[in-house]
């Protein structure tokens, strides 16, 4: 049997659902991987997989470019021919389940790991959009063997208030997993200041700015506390943090920008708080590894934050763009370093027990074999 994986990225192939495929293979699936072109196809060849590239812009809103694409992945999927399609991320459910149907794939299984722009960004552009991405979210879930994972309760009730699929078709699956044997705690590199991380793609939904703020509201202790930012900016999406911007950040020595980091547990191993100021999240991988790695949290309250991080257990949960708020608790932690040992062992123990990556691997093959695949 044969499964095709299709996301909006290679690098969220690569990152988040490398572990799946393995699993996919383990069980007998010939596993083949599709996205837009990057970095990370040689990667996927060495893994043993192989990679489809699929032209997609992902800003472009022009109605024949968009077209053109629904038909040339159908295309695809009526050559290759496979037994099911699994699909992440909003745009290749949208456009991979339509084009699915077109080619006649009968199981077809979508993971939406968060809403997206059009749902959270509150600009007039994706308020417009919004009624007919879900229009199309209506026509491309469809059908008796589709089936929808998600990755919070909220998202879970936003499908199900909006009526996409009937209840026993949802299934909650929470985030991609963690390595938890790879992520493990460790003996901190100590430096002399206390570091604070945000790890994530530089888009104003991820809380970026709410962040730079906070730096700036805890200038005043800057020989105590250094603010590093990992990430890159994201073009194929118009909520993508501003050259300029950067570049102010930098020039202000609040903010250390370090870029796309590869080596994300090594990085781990060197800071002493993670944040994650988010408007809205599936379940977010950079908390699941600083849980994993016995590091104390501070996030927005929002769907999939909330799922990582319990108030006052292993992290802080502070109201979304509340700048202020999110200093306070950094600076509570600062000046409370017991605090933060007690948070990271909470945080590791959730870890391993709700996150890890071998649970979500089984729950997700669950959801293909109650569709007849892999039996």
């Amino acid at each position: 049997m044969k499964i095709l994986f299709f996301a909006n990225t290679d690098w969220y192939l690569y990152h988040f659902r490398l572990d799946l495929a393995r699993y996919f293979q383990a069980q007998g699936l010939e596993v083949v991987l599709m996205s837009p072109p990057g970095d990370y196809a040689q990667c996927f060849i060495d893994n043993g997989f192989r990679w489809l590239a699929v032209p997609m812009n992902r800003r472009s809103l022009n109605p024949f470019r968009e077209l053109g694409l629904l038909k040339h992945i159908a295309a695809i999927y009526q050559q290759e021919a496979p037994d099911a399609v699994l699909h992440f991320t909003l745009k290749p459910v949208l456009y991979g389940g339509l084009a699915a149907q077109i080619a006649g794939i009968q199981h077809r299984i979508h993971a939406v790991t968060g809403l997206g722009h059009v749902f959270i960004n509150p600009s007039l552009k994706a308020r417009i959009l919004r009624p007919v991405v879900q229009c199309l979210l209506r026509l491309a879930l469809r059908g008796k063997s589709s089936r929808l994972i998600v990755q919070n309760p909220d998202d879970q009730r936003f499908f199900l208030d909006r009526c996409f699929l009937p209840p026993e078709q949802i299934h909650l699956i929470r985030g991609s997993g963690v390595d938890t044997e790879f992520f493990t705690p460790e003996q901190q590199q100590r430096h002399e200041k206390f570091r604070v991380l945000l790890a994530a793609r530089l888009l104003r939904e991820k809380g970026i700015k709410e962040y730079a703020e906070a730096a700036a509201l805890l200038a005043h202790r800057a020989n105590e506390i250094e603010f590093l930012l990992a990430g890159a900016a994201d073009p194929g999406n118009p909520s993508s943090i501003t050259k300029a911007e950067m570049r102010q950040w930098q020039a202000s020595g609040q903010l250390n920008l370090l870029g796309q980091v590869e080596n994300m547990r090594q990085l781990l191993s060197e800071v002493d708080l993670m944040v994650l100021p988010s408007w809205r999240e599936g379940v977010p991988r950079s908390l699941l590894e600083a849980a994993s790695m016995a590091l104390p949290l501070v996030a927005t309250d929002v769907p999939g934050c909330r799922e990582i991080v319990e108030d006052g257990r292993n992290g802080f949960l502070v109201p979304k763009g509340n700048a202020a708020a999110l200093a306070a608790k950094i600076e509570y932690l600062l000046d409370h370093p017991e605090l933060c040992s007690q948070f990271g062992k909470a945080g590791r123990e959730k870890a391993v027990q709700a996150f890890d990556r071998s649970i979500v691997c089984c729950q997700t093959w669950d959801v293909c074999r109650a569709l007849g695949l892999g039996c």
